[in-house]
């Protein structure tokens, strides 16, 4: 087995981009395996809450219920309560989702894995 410091050895002398990338993609498949036991598990109808590392503001803290995962399962729809919805739609730095008034629960879609924070309890 190779030690830390010869990985980075090798990582230093490669010239070609792709094989840079090859090795950076590992790495970040293997930093998901390790954090997949910590995370809690997503599942669609869980009540969740979107924190505040999304990068649109106006999503921060809105809440609703978890629908289904994009086909990769790094991303899920959110279709949101009431409350936020009303929220979302009076945010004036939303540029990104047009609601119309009739809207009583919006659906929010592709939301980061890593930005939902479930706030229900897992059933046992």
């Amino acid at each position: 087995m190779l030690t830390t410091p010869e990985v980075r050895d090798h990582i230093r002398d490669l010239t070609d981009v792709k094989s840079l990338v090859a090795i950076q993609e590992a790495a970040t498949a293997r930093l998901l395996d390790l954090d997949a036991e910590k995370r809690p598990v997503i599942t669609p109808g869980r009540s969740a809450e979107i924190d505040s590392t999304i990068s649109r503001a106006c999503l921060r803290f809105l809440t609703g219920t978890v629908q289904q995962p994009n086909r990769t399962g790094r991303r899920f729809d959110i279709l949101l309560d009431e409350a936020s919805t009303k929220r979302l739609r009076s945010d004036q730095t939303n540029r990104w989702h047009t609601i119309p008034d009739d809207v009583e629960r919006f659906r929010l879609t592709g939301i980061p894995v890593g930005c939902i924070k479930l706030t229900d309890e897992a059933d046992s």
